[in-house]
């Protein structure tokens, strides 16, 4: 892997300086719940989905007992979720196809986890990089913004933003430098009024307020 700018370079280490505990914020326990946990967070906050899985989770602790089940009986628990119909359709279906493809195991793969229901590049970073500790860097839109805001990459595309964050940072650090970019943008570098005064990459942003 080729050495990142010097500009680049810098930004991660202010990164790793600001955010050295920076964590997935969806609470789980394994592979299955935590990629549960990552669709229901579509559109829709960490805490929100961590109020509802404890139910959800309750009644379907595995993808047998949520292969079986109804998506209103899904939807009964997530119901505080936006886009909790398309969601629990997804949720039934992922499950199914976990037991029919895999044996009830959640795969640890790219290809594997992307062929799944409502299973996008986004959600199975996540699950690589925290439910199995492989390279894996999650593009939601946060990381999207505070990216291309701080210089790291220069797409609007998802998959392209990746593919450059990547090449910035070594493998195994790649799912800390997607959780440290969206805790920059949850608390500092917001969509509507960054917080640019009070940044402590400030000096480093080529797209800070004055």
């Amino acid at each position: 892997m080729p050495a990142p700018r010097p500009e680049a370079r810098a930004v991660l280490k202010a990164l790793a300086r600001a955010y050295p505990d920076a964590r997935c914020g969806l609470d789980f326990e394994g592979p299955f719940q935590l990629a549960v946990a990552t669709l229901l967070s579509a559109q829709c906050t960490d805490k929100a989905v961590n109020r509802a899985t404890p139910a959800l989770f309750a009644r379907y602790p595995g993808p047998r007992e949520l292969a079986r089940a109804k998506p209103a009986e899904v939807e009964a628990l997530i119901h505080s979720i936006g886009l909790f119909r398309t969601k629990a359709r997804h949720l039934v279906a992922m499950a199914q196809a976990l037991v029919e493809r895999h044996g009830g195991q959640v795969p640890a793969d790219m290809a594997a986890l992307t062929a799944l229901p409502g299973i996008g590049r986004k959600t199975a970073n996540v699950v690589l990089s925290n439910a199995f500790g492989l390279p894996g860097l999650a593009v939601d839109t946060h990381v999207l913004r505070v990216g291309r805001r701080l210089g790291l990459h220069s797409s609007a595309d998802p998959a392209k933003a990746e593919a450059e964050l990547c090449a910035l940072a070594p493998k195994a650090s790649w799912g800390l430098l997607s959780h440290r970019l969206i805790s920059h943008g949850r608390g500092v570098c917001r969509a509507r009024s960054p917080l640019c005064q009070a940044c402590p990459l400030a000096r480093l942003c080529p797209s800070r307020e004055a």
